[in-house]
């Protein structure tokens, strides 16, 4: 296999990216300066080796712990409950939510061998324990996973008598929390339900 076919084979497992696609970008790169091409190289180096997850919440961070839960302006008393830390960005973008997050890295499915203890369901509750929390709004997709998910965590919320909410209507089902845009997720959060 040539070096060319080696970066294509690459860029095509990326997801939403085709092997027709990741020609044209290989072939675009080839094409651009070295100086873009060196900043692009080292910019996916510096993801690998600077990027890791905040040891609080479980959200991509170049400082542990990440700027969210260092920030004293926030609800200390809310904690919004992710499936992965791309999650959070869109609801950093409505201006709605001002709580802290906790990331799951994942969601429950049996078919793909992810049970509960394979998510960061413990260290939540380990965080519910500590800290004065009083609501936490569960944020995960309206798959099927992600319905299993949340249903779970209501069952072991339940014990600490807290209020506990779930997104509003208005998102697709099957839908992810990244490609929903700003103002539906925003009414999402506006509208959400005690469970």
């Amino acid at each position: 296999m040539t070096i060319l076919e080696k970066v294509i084979s690459s860029f095509s497992r990326l997801p939403g990216i085709g092997r027709k696609s990741a020609s044209r970008i290989v072939y675009f790169l080839l094409k651009s300066d070295a100086a873009f091409v060196e900043s692009f190289s080292r910019g996916i180096r510096e993801l690998r080796e600077k990027i890791k997850a905040c040891s609080v919440c479980g959200n991509y961070t170049e400082i542990d712990p990440c700027n969210i839960c260092t920030d004293t302006s926030r609800e200390k008393s809310k904690i919004c409950v992710v499936e992965q830390p791309k999650d959070i960005h869109p609801i950093e973008l409505t201006k709605e939510y001002t709580g802290f997050y906790h990331v799951l890295m994942g969601v429950i499915s049996p078919i793909e061998g992810i049970g509960p203890k394979d998510l960061t369901i413990g260290k939540l509750l380990s965080r519910i324990k500590n800290e004065n929390i009083k609501e936490i709004i569960i944020a995960t997709n309206p798959t099927v996973e992600g319905e299993t998910t949340a249903l779970y965590l209501v069952n072991q919320l339940k014990p600490f008598n807290i209020k506990i909410t779930r997104l509003a209507l208005g998102l697709p089902l099957g839908g992810d929390l990244e490609y929903a845009d700003s103002i539906t997720l925003g009414r999402a959060l506006k509208g959400r339900n005690e469970i």
